[in-house]
């Protein structure tokens, strides 16, 4: 069972970048999955977590309104839509996957992790 994101890179304050993040295995394609990200030295924070039938989704309050998490099962892919990018959003982005229901923030509850992709949002 692996995640592999991908879709980091550099950008400018205010413009828009997609993150991805790619499952094997099939089990996978229908657990709860999430976006975090984290500083050097830093704890990993919560961004966004999407249920597995992908109806119901939750964010962090600084990126809601301005990201959007999405899924297509059939693909087992998840995808993150950052706008409106700020200096502050810069961080390493790592994608997870959760056996729960509930759209945790936590990182505890996730059990498998994908790589990280970097995001740099220059001002």
């Amino acid at each position: 069972v692996q995640l592999q994101a991908s879709g980091g890179g550099l950008v400018r304050a205010g413009d828009s970048l997609r993150l991805s993040c790619v499952g094997s295995g099939r089990t996978l394609s229908m657990y709860t999955k999430a976006w975090f990200r984290q500083l050097p030295g830093k704890e990993r924070d919560f961004v966004a977590a999407i249920s597995g039938h992908g109806r119901e989704t939750r964010y962090a309050d600084s990126v809601n309104g301005r990201f959007t998490i999405s899924r297509d099962n059939a693909e087992n892919t998840v995808w993150l839509q950052m706008n409106s990018l700020k200096p502050e959003d810069t961080a390493v982005y790592f994608c997870a996957a959760s056996r729960e229901f509930k759209l945790s923030s936590s990182t505890s509850e996730y059990d498998y992790w994908g790589q990280g992709t970097l995001v740099t949002v220059s001002s």
